[in-house]
């Protein structure tokens, strides 16, 4: 008798346009297993999870659920089947409870008028207490942290006591130390039964996790790894890629010049203590610090996007502390936010019109040169190598590493001296990573400054030329040299004696 396969998929095919998304994958899933799916953004990882969770349907292909054959699915045939899919996007309500979230739409805690509340907590926090997540099942979905509300998505798909669950990216908005309690929850629902499709672009999760891992490349399956043959992250990453790929990027060294900005004594609150930091033409100064240290925080007050109690920004000796993010903008200072697709693009707008989005003065004085648009916004696709069948391709069908490029594009456009950028790399591929790595430092090398925010240690240690450590929403360290090492950037994020470096 053979392994039972609760998932088979043969031959899926599904196009875009100017896109084959998918061709002629085939994949399964087996009964309490974790199968990883990994392969660049672009290569059709999403699309497949779209169509078992029946958000598309396939232009051709079959699908076997329970040895059940099916041509395409529809949301609620998904879930009656039992296929629970936690995506990277918001699927939570504002305003109401972490248990009314989790149980929303379900029968087991309601009576025939009304909704048993005593009964709701219970039961999200017995579900809470067995996967050992701490979160206040009270709180509104405001008050939560980015962690929490990932666990409380996740708790909600446990809530349906699905057969299949789907976690597409689930660490992506974790710290190092909720990213173990992540890998704790995975293994824990395996064992409760459940089989898991684990999509990542973090190959140490792989190895950690994988009962199978399958390898996407431009829609195609290029092969699928059992743990028994063993499981090689140098060997996943060429096949993602198809290319050997250096996976430590070693940044090309260039002169940095004098001192350009300066934030002195910025306070986000009023008992919060003074921030004072320079930054030098040509130079990236990376921010390191936990979720919530206050490290995002920081860089919105000096684009005027949050509120702060007192500071000042000084570009070459000259005040220009922006009120606003339009006054920012106007002083040559942008921000690239965490979340690009909600804060940096219009998805539904083409490529040339979101790279001239914020400069469109350039554009013509009463009307838009649409001519002098589509020739300004090639200049910057060929510059960035904005991979795109068209300009006038909705942006929403880029990969994520395109799309990033197309709001670095933005700001260059609009012409910035100081480029904020928060977690430039998130959910980017091996080989996108390095596209983008290039961008920013060959941009510096131009003249640009630079603050980088990064989770990602080894892509913090390449690519600054210092680090300044947030802690609870201070300076806790400052880095320069071959100080910029793992040991001192953890030291800052826990504080000590010690953790006060300076170059």
């Amino acid at each position: 008798m053979g392994i039972k396969k609760i998932i088979e998929v043969k031959n899926l095919n599904k196009n875009f346009p100017g896109v084959k998304a998918l061709s002629d994958f085939s994949f399964d899933l087996r009964q309490k297993e974790i199968h990883c799916l990994v392969g660049e953004n672009g290569a059709g990882k999403s699309t497949f999870v779209k169509i078992l969770s029946g958000a598309y349907k396939p232009d051709s292909g079959t699908i076997y659920i329970n040895n059940e054959e099916y041509l395409s699915l529809t949301p609620a045939l998904a879930r009656n089947i039992g296929i629970q899919t936690v995506y990277q996007e918001d699927i939570l309500v504002p305003g109401i409870s972490v248990a009314e979230n989790i149980f929303l739409g379900s029968k087991m805690i309601e009576t025939r008028y009304w909704i048993n509340y005593s009964t709701l907590y219970k039961k999200a926090e017995e579900l809470t207490n067995t996967y050992n997540i701490k979160i206040d099942v009270k709180k509104t979905y405001e008050e939560l942290s980015p962690s929490d509300q990932q666990f409380t998505k996740i708790l909600k798909a446990l809530a349906q006591k699905p057969r299949v669950m789907i976690l597409d990216e689930p660490t992506a908005a974790f710290s190092i130390k909720d990213i173990e309690l992540v890998i704790r929850m995975v293994k824990a629902i395996k064992e409760s039964g459940v089989a898991i499709i684990y999509i990542t672009h973090h190959l140490d999760e792989v190895i950690e996790l994988a009962d199978r891992v399958t390898v996407l490349r431009d829609g195609q399956k290029i092969k699928t790894h059992t743990r028994e043959e063993g499981l090689d992250p140098d060997n996943l990453a060429n096949e993602m890629v198809g290319r050997p790929v250096d996976l430590f990027y070693k940044k090309k060294k260039h002169k940095i010049g004098e001192t350009v900005f300066k934030v002195e004594d910025l306070r986000l609150k009023k008992d919060s203590e003074p921030i004072n930091f320079s930054l030098r033409k040509g130079e990236i100064l990376g921010f390191a610090g936990l979720k919530g240290s206050g490290r995002t925080e920081i860089v919105r007050a000096i684009f005027g996007a949050d509120r702060k109690y007192s500071g000042k920004l000084y570009y070459r000796g000259k005040d220009i502390t922006p009120a606003n993010p339009r006054q920012a903008v106007e002083r040559r200072i942008s921000l690239l936010t965490e979340d690009k697709k909600a804060n940096g693009l219009v998805l539904a707008m083409s490529v040339a019109q979101n790279i001239t989005l914020v400069g469109l003065d350039k554009l013509g004085k009463f009307f838009i040169n649409l001519r002098m648009e589509q020739k300004e916004a090639k200049k910057f696709v060929d510059r960035l190598s904005i991979k795109t069948p068209s300009l006038s391709q909705e942006v929403q069908y880029l990969s994520g590493g395109n799309q990033q490029k197309v709001v670095l594009a933005k700001w260059l456009f609009k012409g910035v001296d100081l480029i904020i950028v928060d977690e430039p790399t998130q959910g980017i591929d091996v080989s996108a990573k390095v596209e983008v790595y290039e961008l920013l430092t060959g941009l510096t090398a131009e003249g640009k400054s630079m603050i980088m925010i990064s989770s990602d240690m080894p892509e913090l240690i390449a690519i600054s030329d210092r680090v300044i450590v947030i802690r609870n929403y201070a300076i806790s360290a400052e880095l320069s040299g071959d100080q910029i090492t793992e040991k001192n950037i953890l030291q800052g994020f826990i504080g000590g004696s010690s953790a006060k470096v300076k170059g």
